[in-house]
C-alpha cells in the first residue's frame, strides 16, 4: 500500500469555490462596517463641522435643546442625532447642516423664530419647596397632580401651548394676551379649591406680551426673562402683567389694577407691572 505524499499544491477547485462563495450577508456587513468607519473618519467630521460654522442658521443645531419639539424639523433633527448617538458622525453633521440652513432661511422669510408676537405665561405655587419638606413625596406628588388638573384645562381652553413644566410651575405661550390673563386668572381661581389634608394651595402667575425666540420646542430670550421676573414678584392668588401686555386688553372684561413696586435684574429699566382681575 503506498501512502500518498502531501506537496502542499494546489488543494483543488472545489476548496477555491468554497472561499470565493463569501454569503452576501457577510459580504453586506463588511461593507456596512467600513461604511460607518468612514462615517466616523476624523477628518471628515471637523471638516463638516467646521462648514457648518460658517453657513448662515444656527451652528450648535442637533443638541438636546434645538431639536426638542413635535414639528418635523425637530423630528428630523432627532432622527439624525440618533443615528450617532455613541460615535461621531459625517452624515449625522451634513443632515444637520441642512437643516441649519433651511432654518436660517426660513428665519430670513419671516417664517422662523422670534418673529412673532405672543403672550407668555409662567405660574408657580408659593411656598411649596417649604411645604414639600414637612409633607413628604407622596403628599406632593399628589398635590402636584391635582394643581397640574385645575392649571392645564383653562390653558388648553384659550388656545395656549404649555412649553414645558416647571416642577410646581409651568410655562405656556398664547396667540392673545386676553386669553392668557383670562386662563391665570382662572387657573388661579381652580387651584384655590384644591386640598391636601388642611394645605391650601396657592398660585401666583405672570403673563407678558414680547417676541421669545423659539429653539426647538421651547422658548427663549429677554422677553421670557420678563415674563418670568414678573411672575416671581406676585403674591399668592395674585397675577400680575406687564405693561406691554395691558395694551392688548379688553378693558370690559378685565380690570388692571394698580401698578406693583417691581425691580429685577435682567428686565428692562422701565417695565412696569401691574395687578388684574376680571370684571364684576
Amino acid at each position: 500500500m503506498h501512502a500518498v505524499a502531501d506537496d502542499g499544491g494546489d488543494p483543488g477547485p472545489e476548496h477555491h469555490a468554497a472561499t470565493e462563495a463569501e454569503p452576501p450577508a457577510r459580504r453586506g456587513s463588511k461593507t456596512a462596517q467600513r461604511l460607518r468607519d468612514l462615517d466616523s473618519k476624523a477628518r471628515l467630521v471637523t471638516a463638516a463641522r467646521a462648514l457648518r460654522r460658517h453657513l448662515p442658521g444656527d451652528s450648535d443645531l442637533g443638541d438636546p435643546l434645538s431639536i426638542a419639539g413635535n414639528e418635523p424639523p425637530q423630528l428630523i433633527g432627532q432622527r439624525l442625532s440618533a443615528l450617532s448617538s455613541e460615535r461621531p458622525s459625517a452624515v449625522r453633521e451634513v443632515g444637520l447642516t441642512a437643516l441649519q440652513v433651511w432654518q436660517a432661511a426660513s428665519e430670513a422669510q419671516g417664517r422662523g423664530q422670534g418673529d412673532r408676537e405672543m403672550a407668555i405665561l409662567f405660574t408657580d405655587l408659593v411656598d411649596f419647596s417649604n411645604w414639600t419638606l414637612e409633607a413628604g413625596d407622596t403628599k406632593a406628588l399628589d398635590l402636584l397632580r391635582r394643581v397640574g388638573g385645575a392649571i392645564e384645562p383653562p390653558i388648553a381652553a384659550r388656545g395656549g401651548q404649555v412649553v414645558k413644566r416647571l416642577g410646581d410651575g409651568l410655562m405656556a405661550v398664547f396667540d392673545h394676551a386676553g386669553e392668557a390673563v383670562e386662563a391665570a386668572l382662572e387657573a388661579s381661581a381652580a387651584v384655590a379649591g384644591v386640598r391636601i389634608g388642611d394645605h391650601r394651595p396657592a398660585m401666583r402667575a405672570g403673563v407678558h406680551v414680547g417676541r421669545p425666540r423659539k429653539l426647538g420646542g421651547d422658548y427663549y430670550g429677554v422677553d421670557v426673562n420678563v415674563a418670568a421676573r414678573v411672575v416671581a414678584a406676585a403674591s399668592g392668588g395674585e397675577v400680575l402683567i406687564s405693561q406691554a401686555t395691558c395694551r392688548h386688553l379688553d378693558a370690559e372684561r378685565l380690570k388692571v389694577g394698580k401698578r406693583v413696586r417691581f425691580k429685577a435684574k435682567g428686565t428692562p429699566d422701565d417695565l412696569k407691572v401691574f395687578r388684574v382681575a376680571l370684571e364684576g
